[in-house]
């Protein structure tokens, strides 16, 4: 028995976590379509989070299981009593031709993620300038530690009496931008007065891991550090209590690095801005290449399932998809797919 199945404009990735042939986590398969979650590697330098899909033996099983009416999961009419195709998946193979005349296409399209995630970088609401960690005694001498150059900051990090005298003032905006700012800073090689200060602060924050595999660090991690020695130290003589956490951290600001959402989330009068939706696209620098942009794919083209199976089950399976009447369907992903010939 042979059956002919004519697809256009499948989608060939997932932005789904888990798959369809196992059973529903209770809240649901999480998205990982989201910039972010795209722009993650794993240890071997790859994007896990952008997944490519091909047709598969389970896909083809999930189409046959469709034309006969089956709705379920595919696992779960695999465990079914009744389940039609018991002994017969093995008798099964499948030949998928892509159109020529309609190669894959890349296209952008804009994924819709009902999640709630929130904008890394944005915030809603009027800006309260007026906080505690703005406008008191110690807030020139606090914010004075992001003015100053990485040497200077490295002495700062190891002289525990290192005074800064600084007459610039900062509210949420000015901190965020030269925070920002300070981010783009290239990673620096540990040698002389960086060892130094990495020394002080690996005894001071244990565990915070400051360099990376390729054993250099990157400056923002030390200003950011430096933030909370700054703490400490001005803790002697001042009550900080009003303007840290209730941690006793600052807002937004680990000793590695920063989020902007979470710090402006403190000094504004609006919630974190949702993100609900996002364009479906992966952003990489490969070797002898360059930056390659790669986008969500459609396919067009021809699937042929083969089915080695007994006259009379074939012909009941002819009588099952007749029965069932399903004129086209998905494949896989979106796209549009029906039959075009059955013959036994």
């Amino acid at each position: 028995m042979r059956i002919t199945i004519k697809y256009e404009a499948a989608w060939q990735n997932s932005f789904l976590e888990g798959s369809n042939n196992e059973p529903l986590p209770k809240g649901g398969r999480g998205f990982i379509g989201s910039m972010t979650n795209l722009s993650k590697r794993n240890s071997d330098g790859k994007y896990p989070n952008f997944v490519q899909r091909e047709i598969s033996h389970d896909t083809v099983m999930g189409v046959l299981n469709r034309l006969i009416g089956d709705q379920r999961k595919l696992y779960q009419s695999r465990q079914a009593e009744n389940y039609f195709f018991t002994d017969l998946e093995n008798q099964i193979t499948f030949e998928n031709k892509h159109d020529r005349s309609k190669p894959i296409n890349s296209e952008m399209v804009y994924i819709r993620n009902i999640t709630g995630s929130t904008d890394q970088n944005s915030f809603t609401g009027m800006i309260k300038g007026n906080d505690p960690i703005f406008s008191s005694d110690y807030s020139d001498a606090f914010w004075g530690v992001i003015t100053l150059d990485f040497d200077t900051l490295c002495q700062f990090i190891i002289t525990e009496d290192f005074a800064i005298d600084n007459q610039r003032k900062f509210d949420p905006i000015s901190v965020l931008n030269l925070l920002e700012e300070l981010n783009k800073s290239k990673a620096i090689e540990v040698i002389g007065n960086v060892e130094h200060a990495l020394s002080e602060l690996n005894t001071r924050f244990p565990g915070a891991e400051y360099v990376d595999g390729k054993g250099l660090i990157k400056p923002i991690m030390f200003y950011c550090s430096a933030l909370y020695l700054q703490v400490a130290r001005l803790s002697k003589y001042f009550d900080l209590s009003n303007a840290l956490t209730k941690s006793g951290g600052i807002s937004g600001i680990s000793k590695r690095g920063f989020t902007a959402k979470d710090f402006m989330d403190r000094f504004t009068t609006g919630s974190k801005k949702p993100i609900w939706g996002n364009p479906y696209m992966l952003k990489e620098k490969r070797k002898g290449e360059g930056e390659v942009t790669s986008l969500l794919t459609k396919a067009n083209g021809t699937l042929e399932i083969n089915l080695n199976i007994p006259q009379v089950k074939a012909e009941e399976l002819k009588d099952m998809i007749k029965a069932a009447g399903v004129s086209s369907f998905y494949l896989g992903k979106k796209g549009l797919a029906y039959i075009d010939n059955l013959r036994i």
